[in-house]
């Protein structure tokens, strides 16, 4: 991933959703040929027929005090060539020259761009230029983000998880993942991801009748037809959802910060596991995750240390009001058990001890006013892997086998005095507030805490799920199909999060919603102050 830093600029300016909706989805921008705003207009000739193409439009991510990555695909051999701006006209826009798109990353490119204003409303667009012949250059795609603000002003943002799940894609008869245009619609600063960001595992079927009678029409692709094997299969996942055009305006519109779980990969799997599953020639986990994790990178606008190009886990400072930390509990874990083992040790690994240092060194270090822990999975609802378990949670009692890792970072919180940590999270495929309360708690050496689960956002829905009294989750409040499963997202059980921190009384509102808009539950959070 290439770096480039930009000139700072003063000059403020406000997208209009229309314009950049109409503009973005469609692949809308000038031709090459015509010129770009600015006077710095991209060299280029106008046969189109011969010109590359931006196949999946734009994206941006992991946004900062001074920036964000962003990240497109051509058809070819291409460089990327991108303009940014400050203004919506373009009047001040640079020209920037990026990587080259080739053949081992699929022909994907990412940078991320730097020294920009803080808290400034980004407009960028991003063409190709043909390796093979230079006058050749794509039409350009247009996208936007924000910054991260300086100051302590508001921030607003969304989360979710479970995307294209249980044999559910896109029907776009039925409009599509409608679920994206409700968060774009929110106009948030950015999305979390929270994982299930595609269903690897999970091939599709052109029709699936429904319950009413009537009868889901999925777009299939080749890659979607079966598991996910091959690095092409994964890659082909990825590329599924950039099919939909409300996914497609989401990402140009919102940046986002991605992380992954299980059906990136294969469902439930964990370093070292041999599938049994007669659907996959290739048996080893290890190897799947590796191609998965790749594909991840390639088609999510990430910020990949370039010692360290399979790192997921990782903190994103958005200004003074907010860290979020990005963790991982994929990568590092033990194998899946009965998760009961009275001492700690490699088996019982979930964040693993580097990352879990990490963590606590990162969580110490922050000053920012709240600490997001992002986590790819719930803490106190059981997460069943048949007779094993697929999280922490193991059944009520004192903490055990995976819990021990949780039970030292909640001590070390509070014994760090490290104040006012949320954990947002998905993955059950309903949606929930859980208040941890130590005096219900069977470990009680923690501060109270808030954990929010939201999502689907397109996938079946699932739940409720059997809670676990170690930590003492209270459910404050839960939406769910009350046992029934696999409801297609026709049903209206897809929801996501919409958070909310106001920059004058730092007080967090966390705020659950449905795909139709309809605000379930809401709480402010006051800050414990220093």
């Amino acid at each position: 991933m290439t770096r480039v830093v930009l000139p700072r600029t003063g000059a403020q300016a406000r997208v209009t959703r229309r314009r950049f909706l109409a503009g973005s989805a469609a692949g809308a921008g000038l031709a090459a040929a015509s010129g770009l705003a600015s006077g710095l207009a991209m060299p280029g000739i106008s046969r189109a027929a011969s010109r590359p193409q931006i196949t999946h439009g734009v994206q941006s991510g992991d946004p900062g005090a001074g920036g964000a990555v962003i990240w497109s695909r051509a058809d070819r051999p291409a460089r990327m060539v991108v303009e940014v701006a400050t203004r919506e006209s373009f009047a001040d826009a640079r020209r920037l020259v990026g990587p080259a798109a080739l053949e081992a990353g699929d022909y994907t490119a990412k940078m991320r761009l730097g020294d920009l204003p803080a808290g400034q409303q980004v407009f960028y667009r991003v063409a190709f230029e043909d390796l093979a012949e230079p006058t050749l250059l794509s039409e350009p795609v247009e996208g936007r983000f924000r910054t991260a603000p300086g100051d302590r002003r508001s921030v607003r943002f969304v989360w979710t998880g479970d995307t294209a799940g249980q044999g559910w894609g896109i029907d776009r008869e039925r409009g599509g993942m409608t679920g994206y245009a409700a968060m774009l619609a929110q106009n948030p600063d950015f999305f979390i991801n929270s994982g299930d960001t595609i269903y690897a595992d999970g091939p599709l079927q052109a029709e699936v009748a429904l319950p009413d009678g009537g009868v889901w029409k999925n777009l299939v692709t080749e890659e979607k037809a079966k598991v996910a094997e091959t690095l092409a299969e994964f890659r082909g996942n990825f590329k599924y959802n950039l099919l939909d055009e409300n996914y497609l305006a989401m990402m140009a519109g919102v940046p986002m910060i991605a992380q992954w779980d299980d059906h990136e990969t294969v469902n439930n799997w964990y370093p070292g596991e041999l599938l049994a599953d007669e659907r996959y020639s290739v048996k080893s986990a290890s190897l799947l995750a590796a191609r998965a994790n790749r594909a991840f990178h390639e088609f999510m606008p990430t910020a990949t240390p370039a010692l360290e190009p399979e790192r997921v886990h990782r903190k994103i400072s958005y200004g003074p009001l907010l860290d979020v930390f990005v963790i991982d509990m994929r990568t590092f874990r033990g194998a899946n058990s009965d998760n009961r083992q009275p001492v700690a040790g490699p088996e019982t690994a979930f964040l693993g001890t580097e990352q879990l240092a990490w963590l606590k060194r990162e969580l110490l270090a922050s000053k920012a006013t709240w600490k997001v822990i992002a986590s790819d999975m719930p803490i106190g609802i059981q997460v069943k892997d048949g007779d094993n378990f697929e999280n922490a949670a193991n059944g009520d009692g004192p903490a055990l086998g995976r819990e021990m890792e949780i039970a030292e970072l909640l001590r070390f919180i509070k014994l760090n005095d490290v104040a006012n940590t949320v954990w947002l999270t998905a993955d059950v495929h309903y949606t929930a507030a859980h208040y941890y309360d130590p005096s219900k708690a069977q470990f009680q050496e923690f501060e109270p805490f808030w954990e929010f689960v939201s999502g689907p956002i397109h996938a079946g829905s699932f739940g409720p799920g059997q809670m676990d009294d170690t930590f003492g989750p209270q459910v404050v409040y839960s939406k769910d199909p009350a046992g029934r499963a696999n409801l297609p997202p026709s049903e209206g059980l897809q929801f996501f999060g919409l958070v909310e921190i106001d920059g004058d009384s730092q007080a967090m509102t966390v705020t659950l919603k449905d795909i139709a808009d309809a605000a379930l539950y809401s709480v402010t959070l006051e800050p414990k102050r220093g």
